[in-house]
């Protein structure tokens, strides 16, 4: 859990009522990447849409050194506000600026990520012309087009988002990086499960919950972000390792919820997977991209057990999920610029 809170703005800023708040709150939880940050907080300045209408919430988990100085030195009609917190992991960092934040929508983006200029309009034609409670996940597009690793990572996202749309609505789900969700929905359902052992799955998760409780997803493709993450092979096996290990505690909680025992997706998922780089070039590249995604299950086979045998084998094993909404210390007054710290 982290430790006290410090919700401070960067400059001198009035907080407006309920009445008056904006309708969107951008929420980027950042660790110790500056440089990453740096862009992403240029990308979110350059977005073309009123600055009264949003709000940006730097969660900064536990660096050494907190980026206050980056989030000071954006245009001052950005109303922009830095939150330190206890190292905890993102879903926490998320789920507190959840909480803090006063738009009616949450806009969640990562600090690897550059949204583009249009996002927000995009975003809100969404929210405008269609009714009712629903989480909109848009398209991320992978920026280092000559990392074969990170073209390799973000090709099994696109898969995954094309398979599980078409074949099994229940499991359908949306990264975080690009995630648009009501905030007072976010926060009745709990918010991201602060249960999970690593930063994995966690997004797939909340999806599912989402899903069992009647609201729709939709998928936006012109709600775009770019993505500009770093991969090596070590680094990209790591990642699919440990969303491996992230999925032991997806498992356990499918199996909370009511579900039975672990199913394995149809020998189709696994075929169309490896094949995908190959529906678009027959070329050197592509099939290396195939060998990779092919490798990504051998990690994440490998992540999996390795959880599973650590943490004693049992899926059906209970284990409280935690509300960010129910915690009596979660409590955040944004009336009359009234907070309370959170210890």
């Amino acid at each position: 859990m982290p430790g006290r809170i410090s919700f401070c703005p960067t400059r001198s800023v009035t907080l407006s009522t309920h009445s008056d708040a904006p309708d969107y709150s951008i929420v980027v939880p950042t660790y110790r990447r500056r440089d990453s940050l740096a862009r992403c907080l240029q990308a979110i300045q350059a977005l073309r849409f009123p600055r009264d209408r949003f709000e940006v919430l730097v969660v900064d988990d536990g660096s050494p050194s907190p980026p206050a100085d980056l989030v000071a030195s954006l245009d001052g009609s950005l109303q922009a506000w830095l939150v330190t917190t206890g190292h905890a992991g993102p879903a926490t960092a998320r789920n507190t600026g959840a909480r803090l934040a006063r738009g009616r929508y949450l806009v969640f983006t990562d600090d690897d990520c550059m949204p583009h200029e249009d996002w927000l309009q995009a975003i809100d034609r969404w929210t405008s012309s269609k009714p009712g409670a629903f989480a909109i996940g848009g398209h991320t597009v992978n920026v280092l087009t000559d990392n074969v690793y990170a073209a390799a990572s973000q090709g099994i996202i696109d898969y995954l988002y094309e398979y599980f749309g078409d074949h099994s609505a229940p499991r359908r789900f949306f990264t975080s990086n690009n995630l648009v969700v009501p905030r007072e929905e976010f926060l009745s359902l709990g918010g991201f499960s602060e249960t999970f052992a690593l930063a994995a799955a966690e997004d797939r998760d909340f999806c599912e919950r989402w899903f069992e409780a009647g609201k729709r997803l939709e998928y936006a493709d012109d709600v775009k972000v770019s993505h500009a993450h770093v991969l090596d092979f070590a680094r990209f096996n790591r990642q699919h390792f440990n969303y491996g290990r992230g999925a032991f505690d997806l498992h356990r909680s499918r199996a909370q919820r009511g579900e039975g025992s672990l199913k394995i997706e149809p020998v189709r998922f696994y075929a169309g997977l490896v094949a995908h780089p190959l529906r678009r070039s027959r070329s050197g590249r592509a099939a290396f991209l195939a060998l990779l995604h092919l490798w990504s299950q051998v990690a994440y086979a490998g992540g999996y057990f390795f959880e599973r045998l650590r943490r004693g084998w049992s899926i059906g094993a209970t284990r409280s999920v935690s509300s960010p909404a129910d915690s009596p210390d979660a409590t955040v007054r944004t009336d009359n610029a009234s907070m309370k710290r959170i210890a």
